[in-house]
C-alpha cells in the first residue's frame, strides 16, 4: 500500500479526489507547514456481531474447573520452583 503526501490547501482544494484515492486503497497523509497532521485511509472493515446465544452454547461445552486461574497459576508456578 503506497502512500501520498499532499499540504493542507491542496486537500482543501481536491477532497473529494483524496477521499477517491482512499476508497481505492491509497494512502493519503496531509501536512502543514511541511508536517503531517492527518492521514486519509480506507477505513476497517466493521466486525460482524457476535451471536451470543452461539457463544453461550460453547461456553456451555467448556468443562468446569474446581480450581481457579488464580490458585492455579501459583501451583503450577511453585511445582516449577522447587
Amino acid at each position: 500500500m503506497s502512500s501520498k503526501t499532499y499540504t493542507l490547501a491542496e486537500a482543501k482544494a481536491h477532497l473529494s479526489e483524496l477521499t477517491e484515492l482512499a476508497a481505492a486503497g491509497e494512502t493519503v497523509i496531509i501536512t502543514k507547514r511541511g508536517k503531517p497532521v492527518a492521514r486519509v485511509s480506507k477505513p476497517e472493515p466493521t466486525p460482524a456481531p457476535v451471536d451470543l446465544a452461539t457463544l453461550r452454547r460453547l461456553t456451555a461445552l467448556i468443562p468446569h474447573q474446581d480450581e481457579d486461574g488464580e490458585t492455579f497459576m501459583r501451583r503450577v508456578r511453585d511445582d516449577e520452583r522447587y
